[in-house]
């Protein structure tokens, strides 16, 4: 029976990792529509190779400094170049744990790489990619899922709202302070034009993609079939970010007058990044309130830092981060007795504010490191490059041409210039 249990657990575990890199796929077709024309074949072709390269990265580095064995508070020290080795009796194959957990540190790169968009060089892309994958993500996913000090307080983040999408979102941050709103983002009396992207279907559809790979990400975080609990996270998921779009759709309506595609689209994703962290540990209704709150928080998240002439064309500030501290907080109100296998129940099950306290020491360690580090990283390497963003002729010509020398859209693309030559 135990040998069937193993097959079975690893089997799942499979299907959910393959879940999680299709969401990848849904990352190319979002950040594609979200930006211009002229960018959308260097956003496609980026996001393939900084996933390779974070595969590889996280390969010989990532995976050890998380799981390695002789580990302090801060890192793991064994594992390094994993060679398919792992515990004996392990519930599930080491193997595919790796490749799940390879996953995960794919999606919290793309994620913030959305910082660079439409501005960076490819370069910058690389550099950044293999430091990220080396002192940032394994650092806080080691604190919280490696058995390091946040652990050991019992913080509580099932599949990753503070370990993927903050991490993420703070490195997103960092990346667009250092540099700089996009040209024509925004005039010298501090107002801001619409550089709206080109595709709004893509992007409908991107939402799609990652909103069935999110299934993968929350319920595969199981890694058991046991008693069937992943059906339980799934649930919890899809009625989230259900939440989530209706919220932001009816938000957007009464603050606009009309309802936001981009806003409609966003909700649904805040309320998949909210639900990542509680989605094992909170009550089937609780799951409804807190995509709700998400989608009404990325909403006026976004204008927050549109107001303060921070350029985030793929919202990842607002969905990734607000929307994820707000997941990892909402464990502290709503984790049931229950269901709080780690940590303690939450404010609303008698708890206290104990573990309240403990996700926003979370949120607080985490995202500040993460920021922090990515900023020094992103200031070095503007000095030791001579800058890591393109010449503003480039810019206005569009990465696609300028830095992998075709177009996404080479027909349309070459039509446009012709009308720009009569």
């Amino acid at each position: 029976m135990e040998d069937v249990m193993y097959l079975m657990n690893s089997l799942w575990t499979m299907v959910a990792a393959i879940l999680v890199i299709f969401m990848i796929g849904g990352f190319i077709l979002l950040e594609a529509g979200s930006t211009r024309m002229k960018n959308a074949g260097h956003v496609a072709g980026k996001t393939i190779f900084t996933f390779g390269l974070a595969s590889l990265v996280f390969w010989a580095v990532g995976y050890g400094f998380i799981f390695g064995g002789n580990a302090n508070f801060f890192v793991g020290m064994t594992d390094f170049f994993y060679a398919g080795g792992g515990e004996d009796g392990a519930s599930v194959s080491p193997t595919v744990f790796f490749v799940f957990q390879l996953a995960f540190a794919g999606i919290a790169i793309t994620i913030a790489l959305g910082g660079f968009a439409e501005r960076a060089k490819l370069s910058a892309y690389v550099i950044f990619t293999i430091l990220f994958g080396i002192i940032v993500y394994p650092v806080i996913a080691h604190w919280v899922w490696g058995g390091g000090w946040l652990a050991e307080h019992g913080k509580q983040d099932f599949a990753g709202s503070t370990v993927v999408h903050l991490t993420g979102a703070a490195a997103a941050l960092a990346a667009t302070m250092i540099l700089k709103p996009r040209i024509g983002k925004f005039n010298k009396d501090g107002s801001s034009n619409n550089l709206a992207g080109h595709n709004q279907v893509y992007t409908a559809l991107g939402v799609l993609i990652l909103w069935v790979g999110w299934f993968g990400f929350n319920a595969g975080s199981t890694v058991s079939v046991d008693a069937a609990f992943f059906g339980y996270v799934a649930l919890n998921t899809a009625l989230a970010a259900g939440a989530g779009a209706v919220a932001a759709t009816f938000i957007s309506w009464v603050a606009l007058g009309k309802s936001d595609i981009p806003t409609i689209l966003n909700g649904a994703l805040a309320g998949l990044v909210a639900i990542t962290a509680s989605c094992a540990f909170v009550d089937v209704w609780a799951s409804v309130v807190i995509g709700l709150i998400a989608g009404v928080l990325v909403f006026y998240s976004a204008r927050f830092f549109e107001k303060r002439k921070i350029d985030d064309p793929i919202y990842a500030l607002s969905v990734h981060g607000t929307a994820g501290i707000w997941g990892t907080l909402s464990t502290g109100f709503f984790a049931t007795t229950e269901l709080a296998t780690t940590g303690k129940p939450g404010l609303f099950y008698g708890g206290g504010v104990d573990q309240l306290l403990v996700q926003l020491m979370g949120v607080a360690a985490c995202g500040a490191f993460a920021f922090a580090v990515s900023y020094a990283i992103l200031f070095i390497m503007k000095k030791v490059m001579g800058g890591i963003r393109v010449t503003e002729e480039e810019e206005i010509m569009g990465l696609d041409m300028s830095e992998h020398g075709n177009y996404g859209y080479p027909e349309q693309m070459v039509l446009e210039e012709a009308k720009g030559t009569n």
